[in-house]
């Protein structure tokens, strides 16, 4: 039987027990910069004019929260701002505190302030504390208990309460672009003292790979050197069967999804067809309901093309159809041609614009009745109210156009609809240009 040695043990139980006490660490905690001028990526706020860097000089530092994606350098920044400021740096999470949890750190940095020193409390994942959890922060920012500095990869005007973020400055972290992951791979070199075994077009591969995430570049890293034999080098090919092709970092129901969305949508307004393919693949390979992004094609093609081609909408009506058939992966194939349909329509929006333009109206209007000459008169107390009375049949009319006037009396003929002289709208607006021609000799 092993004996396992108790929990305390010092050095010499454990080289008695034949255990390795300083356990390997991993790259990125190796690779952890020491001092804010090794971080890298976020020159905005580190740099010679950046917002850290001015708060720093001026020594008034005031509670933060750090906005952005996982890996580029949040809860280091944290740290080192601690480091910096002398103050004392206490780190909790949001998903494992509770309420009681809460108080005793605020005891703690009360106790800690009476004695001269401050508290800077980072608190990670902030946005998954609740209202009233937030809300106790409150005081003890406001009397100067703890400096905080939360940390978020949520938009802050969403997830946090307003009374929290008026007494914090919000600073945007930034993805790290590929000369930063280069930075930090060129350090990993020189730490694990060997190159990276990887070809010119491999190594920009695991670069795309890291999707701006400094930690998870380090990790690949580490992959690589782990598989490697001896005199190899491996291509973007092998690269990609020896990492798995790490997913992508997207979360369905948080921001990454709809700022996904977002791309793709305006991509296919601005008639970009590369582009949205490119947003369409990015979303279906990283797990994205595929229905999902057909019924907001379909409803691209309503918003964005309407009437100058109405082709457009039975296209993209048929492709969520066809993927409803035929599923994944071949039914992608019928989105994706949705999209490059709809990128490539003529653009209208007129029948949008018209149709908000008509229900402002409708609102403002109330409870307006039609004329009653196009209202029906079903009972003889109608008929003598006139209704009904004065209607010209449009089929019986010349050109099939009465051009009667079809509005409430009190409200008067309006204009909402005003489509451009593009694609299949150009025809509907030689119609009505033509009735409103007949309408004005008819005096309708």
């Amino acid at each position: 039987m092993t004996t396992r040695p108790k929990r305390g043990a010092g050095p010499t139980l454990f080289a008695a027990a034949g255990l390795d006490h300083d356990a390997p660490r991993p790259l990125a905690d190796k690779l952890r910069p020491t001092q804010l001028a090794e971080v890298v990526g976020q020159d905005h706020l580190l740099g010679a004019d950046g917002a850290l860097t001015r708060m720093l000089q001026t020594r008034s530092l005031g509670s933060l929260v750090f906005w952005g994606p996982p890996g580029t350098g949040k809860t280091t920044v944290a740290r080192l701002l601690a480091q910096t400021t002398d103050l004392h740096f206490e780190q909790i999470s949001a998903i494992f505190t509770g309420v009681a949890d809460l108080k005793k750190v605020f005891g703690e940095a009360r106790a800690r302030r009476e004695t001269g020193q401050g508290t800077l409390l980072f608190v990670d994942e902030i946005h998954r504390f609740n209202r009233a959890q937030q809300d106790s922060f409150l005081q003890v920012m406001e009397d100067g208990t703890i400096v905080l500095v939360g940390a978020t990869t949520e938009n802050p005007s969403f997830e946090l309460n307003a009374p929290l973020l008026s007494r914090a400055r919000v600073l945007v972290f930034k993805s790290l672009d590929g000369e930063a992951i280069e930075k930090l791979l060129a350090r990993a070199e020189i730490i694990e003292d060997k190159p990276l075994p990887l070809d010119v077009d491999a190594r920009t591969s695991l670069v795309r790979m890291a999707d701006g995430d400094g930690r998870a570049a380090l990790t690949l890293a580490e992959e690589v050197w782990r598989a490697v034999r001896g005199g190899e080098t491996f291509d973007a090919v092998a690269l990609q069967e020896i990492v798995q092709r790490r997913a992508p970092i997207y979360d369905k129901s948080q921001d990454g999804h709809y700022n996904l969305i977002s791309a793709l949508h305006k991509s296919v307004r601005g008639s970009d067809p590369d582009a949205a393919l490119y947003y369409l693949a990015r979303m279906l390979d990283a797990g994205e309901d595929p229905l999902y992004v057909a019924r907001r094609v379909v409803r691209m093609a309503i918003e964005d093309i309407g009437l100058a081609d109405p082709q457009a909408l039975a296209v993209c009506n048929a492709a969520k159809d066809a993927y409803d058939f035929l599923g994944s992966p071949e039914g992608e194939l019928a989105i994706a041609q949705a999209v490059i349909y709809v990128a490539t329509a003529p653009k209208s929006n007129a029948a949008y614009k018209a149709f908000g333009a008509a229900m402002r109206t409708a609102k403002e209007a109330g409870s307006l009745l039609p004329p009653k000459h196009i209202l029906n008169a079903p009972t003889r107390l109608m008929q003598s109210e006139g209704y009904g009375s004065g209607y010209d049949y449009d089929h019986d009319a010349p050109d099939a156009f009465s051009g009667q006037d079809y509005f409430p009396e009190a409200l008067g003929r309006q204009t909402f609809y005003d489509p451009p002289e593009r694609g299949f709208e150009r025809e509907i607006r030689k119609r009505l240009e033509y009735w409103a021609k007949l309408r004005k000799e008819r005096g309708g």
